[in-house]
């Protein structure tokens, strides 16, 4: 266990509060502010917490460690790509594998017709980076993630009126139905494809052993479609939908601080 850290056993509620990333302690790709991580610290004296996204653990780290603070050291538990990327106390746990569940072949068949598909879309702007391939899964962005921050933002509001990525994903789920993949919409500019049953619920099978009274889970893409909607109406959480970090920080403050 890290130095200093109080174990799960001496804190004062036997809960654990799970967070996802983007749009819940930081907006997408962008550092969380202090106010968010002083907070977290206090509420790490209270119960155990943890975040989950559907990143990879260095974009993740990144937006966790604006002021160097090691993002490993401020939580209990990190999940990175929904959980196939786990640690507890800053050590790893057991990983998964996206190639070896779905095997090179087949893999290469649907990458094919990604490329196909993202070839014939016509989106204000492509830049870089369409498919990005990691451990657990693969994420997908009609517009690329080399794109900016202000792109990105111009993407979303693009996107909220022609549904690029929901038409995308639509044709995906018939095209490879015999797959056992989930495809979900998450963030600003791309979706995730990963293995059925690899949702942010995956990371539960990490946490429930500790034997938690309650699991809480926060964050902001919990309609049917978004990517914590799965972990967010699961039996095994209560689930908090929030519109943005500042939001956060209000139910944070209301539930534990008040």
């Amino acid at each position: 266990m890290t130095a200093n850290v109080v174990p799960f056993a001496q804190r004062p509620r036997n809960i654990i509060c799970l967070f996802d990333v983007d749009l819940t302690l930081s907006l997408p790709r962008q550092p969380a502010k202090l106010e968010m991580l002083d907070l977290l610290a206090e509420l790490r004296k209270k119960c155990a917490i943890g975040f989950v996204g559907g990143s990879d653990f260095k974009k993740i780290s990144e937006q966790l460690s604006p002021d160097g603070r090691a993002a490993l050291d401020q939580f209990d538990f990190g999940f990175a790509e929904n959980g196939l990327i786990a640690y507890k106390f800053g050590k790893p746990l057991e990983t998964q594998s996206f190639i070896k569940f779905l095997g090179e072949e087949r893999y290469k068949v649907m990458v094919n017709f990604i490329l196909h598909y993202l070839a014939d879309i016509d989106v204000p702007i492509k830049r870089g980076t369409f498919i990005e391939f990691r451990n657990g899964m693969i994420n997908v962005s009609p517009i690329g993630r080399n794109a900016t921050i202000q792109e990105r933002r111009d993407f979303h509001a693009y996107d909220k009126i022609h549904n690029v990525r929901a038409k995308f994903v639509e044709v995906m789920r018939e095209k490879f139905s015999d797959y056992g993949l989930t495809f979900s919409i998450g963030g600003e500019i791309s979706f995730d494809v990963f293995p059925t049953g690899w949702d942010k619920t995956y990371c539960l099978r990490h946490v429930e052993p500790e034997g938690f009274d309650e699991i809480h889970f926060f964050g902001d893409k919990t309609a049917k479609g978004g990517n914590d909607y799965e972990i967010y109406e699961d039996s095994r959480t209560i689930g908090h939908s929030v519109k943005d970090p500042d939001d956060t920080l209000r139910q944070l403050k209301e539930l534990f601080f008040s």
